[in-house]
């Protein structure tokens, strides 16, 4: 061991050596009080002093940036937690209007929600998760909380297509909920109308639309929309309403399906009257 020792202190015996010098030239400084050594003391001390206190802006430095991370990460958690109980506040009150509409219905519903969207075409559609396996027919109506959706034109087992009122294929006898006014209610391409409705008839901006007894599809009585335009047209008997959709089918997420189906009786009845009589 002692052997190790001296062959160190032998190999590295310049470095030893100006280490005991150093050491002994410390401690001769410190315990030397006179005038000059004092001001030497007192200048190093300050000295080492702000050299100290401009080091520490580094682990400072490293501690902010740690606390901005954490920071950050709270920030997001923060937001992700606000978004969410904003979303659970709208679907809240969505859910209370359908409530309301389940409640006040007098046909079977079943709950459905909207998972795809054609907007912008002019045979437009929803899909809806609900299909045959959910007792989910064709030709049945579906409604939302602002009123009439359209009428389901394709089941599949998990799944629906719903032909919307913004359809050029769409059809539906309605009604001026106010003055009884008839037409029937049909999508241009760029405007939802109601045709047929003679210029002597009284129908005003603002007037409520909704189904009539004389549809086939739809029960009477769902809230289509409301009039807001009426144009007068030249060399025509008949008047352009303009009506406004209740339903907003950029937000729509949620509908109900109604289990609706027309009296059979009626229908054959009806059908058997328009048939061509035989010659």
């Amino acid at each position: 061991m002692f052997q190790r020792i001296y062959n160190f202190i032998l190999i590295f015996r310049e470095y030893v050596v100006l280490s005991g010098l150093l050491l002994v030239s410390l401690t001769l400084l410190a315990f030397n009080d006179n005038t000059q050594m004092r001001h030497i003391r007192g200048i190093t001390t300050v000295a080492f002093g702000l050299v100290q206190e401009r080091l520490a802006i580094v682990p400072r430095y490293i501690g902010l940036r740690s606390e901005n991370e954490q920071l950050r990460e709270t920030i997001v958690d923060l937001a992700d937690e606000v978004s969410q109980l904003r979303e659970a506040r709208l679907e809240n009150i969505r859910l209370r209007r359908l409530l309301g509409l389940h409640e006040s219905s007098s046909y079977p519903l079943i709950a459905g929600r909207v998972v795809g969207k054609n907007l912008t075409l002019l045979r437009n559609t929803i899909t809806l998760n609900v299909g045959s396996r959910d007792s989910i027919r064709e030709q049945m109506p579906v409604v939302g909380d602002g009123g009439l959706v359209g009428v389901v034109s394709h089941v599949a087992d998990r799944y629906s297509i719903v032909r919307i009122l913004l359809n050029t294929d769409f059809r539906a006898s309605a009604k001026v909920q106010r003055s009884r006014v008839d037409g029937i209610l049909a999508w241009d391409g760029r405007s939802l109308l109601l045709n047929n409705v003679a210029k002597t008839l009284d129908v005003k901006v603002g007037d409520v639309v909704i189904t009539s007894e004389y549809s086939g599809t739809y029960p009477p009585n769902i809230r289509i929309g409301v009039v807001n335009e009426v144009r007068e047209q030249e060399g025509t008997l008949f008047k352009k309403v303009f009506v406004f959709p209740g339903v907003d089918f950029v937000k729509l997420e949620e509908v109900f399906v109604m289990t609706y189906a027309p009296d059979r009786e009626r229908l054959a009845l009806e059908q058997s009257t328009t048939r061509q009589p035989r010659r």
